[in-house]
């Protein structure tokens, strides 16, 4: 079977993958592709984190007296879906445990990740369920890379993110992967983040319980008007990563997360990581995020 399917409807398409459920393009209704297509800076478009957010402390996830080795992100980004749904305007793509999962992450689980497309807008929700008989902690995020700049030509220092509300809360560091101590001054004024390179020159911004539940990320032309724009939305995540590469790369990764990175000196059973989804047995949740062209 194909590794890629295509949705489109409503002005608005996109593409998806088998290897790691990952979507690998968004165009709008004049065929503007607005996702990072991969490339030597970062080679990937946006990956599907699960079961973790950024990294554990050493890339070790401890549960009951044994020492598991979970790198980066997790596992589910590096792993081959199952199709469920391949429709005109929408798919499903599944993930479950095995021993291969369990050699790293000892926990039940079924992912699903739906992807559809209607009114301009696409829709993912990461649909998690606790399939075992004990409690399920994990991380679930989102990593969508898109175009910097979002118009040809247009400088990247004359984009944007506008912030649905105020974000007067503390602007997080990152540390060799981990959760490092508040920076001393957010670069978020009046809920306007300006995009410079330097902005990302010590990582990630990370945003902890954001209030926002969506972002306008905007170019800008040279009077400061909006040459081109999309919004991105989130439901039920409550964390928030902003990122590309420090050295600078054409790409701007907006990423809607619940769960982050081990805090510095954090070092305890994953069932204690601060922060972390937990899940009853037999309990789902889902996730969604969205972006409007």
């Amino acid at each position: 079977m194909d590794n890629t399917h295509r949705i489109e409807a409503g002005g608005i398409s996109a593409a998806v993958k088998a290897d790691g459920a990952e979507l690998t393009s968004v165009r709008d209704g004049e065929g503007v592709e607005l996702l990072w297509q991969a490339g030597p800076e970062w080679p990937r478009h946006a990956p599907v984190l699960f079961p973790i957010v950024g990294r554990l402390t050493g890339d070790r996830l401890r549960h009951e007296g044994r020492d598991y080795t979970l790198t980066q992100h997790g596992l589910a980004r590096d792993m081959r879906f199952e199709w469920v749904e391949r429709s005109e305007a929408r798919a499903v793509l599944r993930l479950v445990d095995g021993v291969e999962t369990r050699e790293r992450f000892p926990f039940a689980f079924r992912l699903e990740q739906i992807y559809e497309v209607a009114d301009a807008t696409l829709s993912v929700t990461s649909r998690v369920t606790n399939t075992g008989d004990v409690l399920l902690p994990c991380g679930v995020g989102a990593h969508p890379a898109f175009r910097w700049p979002l118009v040809e030509d247009c400088p990247k220092d004359r984009h944007e993110l506008r912030f649905e509300t105020p974000e007067p809360g503390p602007v997080l560091s990152v540390e060799g992967g981990l959760l490092g101590a508040p920076k001393s001054e957010t670069p978020i004024v009046d809920g306007v983040l300006p995009l410079r390179e330097s902005v990302f020159a010590a990582d990630a911004l990370v945003l902890p319980n954001v209030r926002s539940r969506a972002v306008r990320y905007l170019a800008l032309d040279e009077n400061g008007a909006e040459q081109r724009a999309i919004t991105v939305s989130w439901e039920d995540y409550k964390d928030l990563g902003v990122w590309s590469k420090p050295a600078g790369a054409p790409f701007l990764c907006i990423e809607p997360w619940f769960s982050m990175a081990s805090p510095v000196g954090w070092d305890g059973d994953f069932l204690d990581k601060p922060g972390v989804l937990r899940l009853a047995p037999g309990e789902s949740r889902d996730l969604v995020w969205r972006v409007r062209v």
